[in-house]
C-alpha cells in the first residue's frame, strides 16, 4: 500500500492543475468562513475597516495576481523548454514536478480567486463590521505569503532549466530508485530459484513496464496455489512476444484464464518510463545528458564529467545499502534482481564511447571506474570490464599520442596486467 501510495503521489506531482485548484478551493472556503465571523464576534470587540478600502485592495490584489500568474506561467514553459534543449526530453517530468513552480503558481492563482470571491461578496454587502475586518487580516496574510513565495520563486525560476539543476534532479530520482531497489533487491518478492517453466501472462497494451504491485501477485499466487515468476522488471518494454511473467499452478488447480488476466492487472504498462521503481532509467538520463553535452555542437566536457561524479556518487551510496530480509513478505512471486552489469551498461557505455576522442572525459571515466572497482567489491568485475572497453575505444579515437599515453597510464594505475 505505501509503494502504491508514493507512486500515485509521484504522478499528481506531475500535474500542474493539482495544486491551483487546491489553493483556489482553499481561497474560496477563506473567503466564505469570513462571514462566520459576524455571528462569532461582537462589533465592538474589532476595529472598524470600511467596505471601501477593503474593495479598493481587493482590486489590486486582483489586477496585480492576474499578471503574476501569467507571468509565472510564462516563466515555468519557458523553463520546461529549456531542459529538452540544455539537457534531455526524459527530465521533463523532474522539472514540472518541481514543488517550488507549482506552489508559486498555486499561490497566485489562489490569491486571485481568492480577491475575485471576496471582491464580490464585498461589493453586495455580504459582511459586516467583524466579517470585513476578518477579511482584511485574511488579505494581509495573502499578501505576505505571496511576497514570501514570489522572492523565493524567482531563485528558483532562475535555476530550474539550468544543465546544473536538471543533472542534480535526476540525481536525486535515480538515487532515491536505487537505494529502494538496493534495501529490497527483490521488490518484496523472493530470488529465482530455477522455477520450472509455467503458463505466460501479457500485458494488454505495448510500452514500458511502470510499476509492479508484487502484493497483489502474491494474494493472486495464494488464492489459486500458484507460484509467479517476474518476467519483466520496471523499465521492461513489452509487447505480445514478450511476458511479463509465468504462473505455475499446483496440480489440479490450472485456472488459465482467470489467473493470467488477474496477474496481468499488477503490473502497469505505459508509454513512458518512470524514475521511481526503475533504477536504470536514472543512469540512462544521467548518460544522456552527458552525451548531449559531448555532442559537436554543444562540446560541453564539463557537463559529462560532472555527470561521471553524480553516477560515482549514487554508486558509492547503492554500495552502502544493505538488502533488508524481512521486506521478503511475498514468498510465493521470484522477482528476479538488477545486475550490476546492467547498471554498469546503462550508466558508461554511452558515455565511453562519445568522450572516446575526448582525453579529459576519457581520464575522469578511468579514474571512476578504478575507484568503484577497488572500493565496492560487487562492482569489481564491471567496473573492470568497463575500465578496460573505456580505454579501447580511447585507443581508438585518440590520435595525439600523449594523450592516449595519459589515458594508459590512469587505467594501469587502477588495473595492473598483473593485478587481480
Amino acid at each position: 500500500m505505501r509503494d502504491q501510495l508514493r507512486y500515485l503521489f509521484s504522478r499528481l506531482r506531475e500535474r500542474l492543475w493539482i495544486k491551483p485548484l487546491l489553493a483556489c478551493l482553499l481561497s474560496v472556503a477563506g473567503v466564505l468562513l469570513a462571514r462566520l465571523a459576524d455571528g462569532m464576534i461582537v462589533d465592538g470587540d474589532v476595529p472598524e475597516v470600511t467596505q471601501e478600502s477593503v474593495i479598493a485592495l481587493l482590486k489590486i490584489i486582483a489586477a496585480s495576481m492576474l499578471a503574476i500568474a501569467t507571468f509565472a506561467v510564462a516563466s515555468m514553459v519557458s523553463a520546461y523548454a529549456s531542459t529538452g534543449q540544455v539537457a534531455t526530453a526524459r527530465a521533463f517530468p523532474l522539472i514540472v514536478a518541481d514543488d517550488v513552480s507549482q506552489n508559486a503558481l498555486s499561490t497566485y492563482m489562489g490569491a486571485f480567486i481568492f480577491s475575485i470571491v471576496a471582491l464580490s461578496a464585498a461589493m453586495n454587502g455580504y459582511y459586516g463590521r467583524a466579517g470585513r475586518f476578518t477579511l482584511f487580516v485574511l488579505m494581509m496574510v495573502v499578501l505576505v505569503v505571496v511576497v514570501l513565495t514570489f522572492v523565493r520563486w524567482v531563485d528558483r525560476i532562475a535555476r530550474l532549466g539550468r544543465i546544473g539543476a536538471i543533472v542534480a534532479k535526476v540525481e536525486r530520482a535515480a538515487g532515491a530508485a536505487l537505494v529502494r531497489r538496493r534495501r529490497a533487491p527483490h521488490m518484496g518478492g523472493v530470488a529465482p530459484d530455477g522455477m520450472p517453466d509455467g503458463v505466460p501472462f501479457h500485458a494488454a497494451q505495448v510500452g514500458y513496464v511502470q510499476r509492479i504491485d508484487v502484493a497483489a501477485l502474491q494474494r493472486e499466487a495464494a488464492k489459486r496455489g500458484a507460484r509467479i515468476a517476474v518476467a519483466a522488471l520496471p523499465g521492461t518494454f513489452v509487447h505480445a512476444g514478450r511476458p511479463l511473467g509465468r504462473i505455475v499452478f499446483a496440480p489440479g488447480r490450472d485456472d488459465t484464464e482467470g489467473a493470467t488476466a488477474a496477474c496481468a492487472k499488477a503490473f502497469v504498462v505505459g508509454t513512458q518510463r518512470q524514475f521511481d521503481d526503475d533504477p536504470r532509467f536514472g543512469m540512462l538520463v544521467l548518460a544522456e545528458i552527458a552525451c548531449r553535452a559531448l555532442s559537436a555542437g554543444i562540446n560541453d566536457a564539463g557537463t559529462a564529467i560532472g555527470v561521471l561524479g553524480s553516477l560515482q556518487r549514487l554508486l558509492f551510496e547503492a554500495e552502502r545499502q544493505e538488502p533488508d530480509d524481512s521486506d521478503a513478505r511475498c514468498d510465493r512471486v521470484a522477482v528476479p534482481a538488477v545486475s550490476m552489469d546492467t547498471l554498469f551498461d546503462d550508466a558508461f557505455t554511452a558515455i565511453a564511447r562519445d568522450g572516446a576522442g575526448t582525453v579529459e572525459v576519457g581520464l575522469r571515466l578511468q579514474r571512476v571506474l578504478g575507484e568503484l572497482g577497488h572500493n565496492c567489491p560487487s562492482m569489481r568485475a564491471a567496473a573492470r570490464r568497463h575500465a578496460a572497453l573505456a580505454l579501447a575505444r580511447a585507443q581508438a579515437a585518440l590520435d595525439f599520442a600523449p594523450d592516449l599515453a595519459q589515458v594508459r597510464t590512469r587505467h594501469a594505475g587502477y588495473w595492473p596486467v598483473d593485478g587481480p
